[in-house]
C-alpha cells in the first residue's frame, strides 16, 4: 500500500506548488478534485479538455513531480431535485469522466447523490428510519426512480470511456451510505461500482471497520480508501446519540468531529484497518483527507502521515514457513 492524500486540502496553492508541498510530506500518490462540493482548484476538466496546451503542461508537472494519481474525484449530487443544481453536478462528473480517458486513469470517487421526495421537491430528502411508512414510499421511490437509472446510465457511459471503478464514498446524507446500500446499489448496476471506504463516516454510525472491510472485500467491492478519523464525544453522544446536525464549528456541543488520523482512534485501529485491508487483498493507496478543525493543515496532515507510516504494510506477506 502506499500513502496518499486528497489534495484539496491545499487548494489555496497553485498545482505545481501543491504538489511540491504533497511531496515534501513524504506522500507517494495524490487523489485530485475536479468538481462538486471539493472544487476545481488543481483540475478544471472543461478547461482542460479544451485546452489541449493546457492539458500538456499539467500532465508534465505531474510527471515531473512523480507522484502517482491513482483517482479524480467528482464530489457531487447529480440527483439534486433543482434541476439546474443537478445540471451542474452532472456536467462536473460527465467531464471528470471524459478527462480520466485522456489520463489513463481508472477510478472515479464521488457520491451517489440524494433526490427529494417526488418530483415536486427542491431539496434533498435523506430517509433514515422506516416509520412512519411515507419514508419507506419515499426510499423506494428515490431508488427505482431516480438512484438507478441516473446510475445505470452514467455506469454505462463511464465503461465507454475506459473508467472501471466508480468508487462511492459512504456519506451520510446520501442514498449510499454504509455498506449495505453501497452492495444493494453495486448489486442493482453492476461490479463498476464498489466503494472508497472512508472510516470517519462509518465511525460515528457505529459501524465496526474490521467487518465493513471484511464485508465489502468478500465482494470485491474495495475501490479506494480515505483514511480520515472521527472523534466519539462521550458526553454528547451518550446524551443526544450519532445522528447530530450541530454545525461542525461548535465542536463542544457536537457528539463527533472529524480528525486527523489518531486523535479519534489509536494507532492500533488503523493496524487493525490496514490489517483487514491486506486480508483482502487491497493493495491500493491509503488517500489521507484532512478535515479536522482541531488542527492545522500542515500539522494534521503531518501527524496522519506518521500513523500510516507506522501501520502501513509495505512488504509482500511471507511464506507460512512455519505451518
Amino acid at each position: 500500500m502506499k500513502i496518499g492524500v486528497f489534495t484539496v486540502l491545499f487548494r489555496e496553492l497553485s498545482f505545481p506548488e501543491m504538489l511540491a508541498k504533497v511531496k515534501s510530506f513524504g506522500i507517494e500518490a495524490v487523489e485530485i478534485g475536479c468538481g462538486g462540493y471539493p472544487g476545481k482548484s488543481h483540475c478544471d476538466p472543461a478547461d482542460l479538455l479544451a485546452h489541449p496546451d493546457k492539458l500538456a503542461t499539467w500532465k508534465s508537472q505531474l510527471a515531473d513531480s512523480g507522484l502517482d494519481l491513482v483517482a479524480l474525484s467528482c464530489h457531487g449530487n447529480p440527483l439534486h431535485p433543482r434541476p439546474e443544481v443537478a445540471q451542474s453536478y452532472h456536467n462536473d462528473w460527465r467531464n471528470a469522466v471524459l478527462l480520466a480517458e485522456k489520463l489513463g486513469v481508472k477510478t472515479l470517487v464521488g457520491f451517489s447523490g440524494c433526490p427529494g421526495d417526488s418530483d415536486r421537491s427542491t431539496n434533498p430528502n435523506w430517509v433514515t428510519c422506516a416509520w412512519p411508512p411515507d419514508y419507506l414510499e419515499i426510499l423506494n421511490w428515490q431508488w427505482q426512480e431516480k438512484l438507478i437509472p441516473y446510475w445505470t446510465k452514467e455506469a454505462a457511459f463511464a465503461k465507454d470511456h475506459g473508467i472501471e471503478r466508480i468508487a462511492f464514498e459512504m456519506h451520510p446524507g446520501f442514498c449510499v451510505y454504509n455498506p449495505s446500500t453501497l452492495l444493494q446499489l453495486r448489486q442493482a448496476v453492476g461490479p463498476i461500482i464498489g466503494a472508497n471506504v472512508d472510516p470517519s463516516h462509518l465511525f460515528w454510525q457505529g459501524v465496526d471497520l474490521v467487518a465493513a472491510i471484511r464485508r465489502l472485500g468478500e465482494a470485491g467491492a474495495i475501490y479506494h480508501f480515505h483514511a480520515k478519523d472521527t472523534y466519539l464525544d462521550p458526553l454528547n453522544y451518550k446524551v443526544n446519540g450519532m445522528l447530530d446536525a450541530t454545525p461542525y464549528t461548535q465542536i463542544p456541543q457536537r457528539s463527533w468531529t472529524f480528525r486527523s488520523l489518531g486523535y479519534g482512534h489509536d494507532v492500533k485501529v488503523w493496524k487493525d484497518i490496514v490489517t483487514a485491508l491486506r486480508t483482502v487483498g487491497y493493495d491500493g493507496v491509503l488517500s489521507i483527507e484532512h478535515e479536522d478543525a482541531m488542527a492545522s493543515i500542515e500539522e494534521g496532515l503531518r501527524k496522519a502521515v506518521a500513523v500510516l507510516q507506522e501501520a502501513v504494510l509495505r512488504d509482500p506477506p511471507a511464506t507460512a514457513w512455519w505451518a
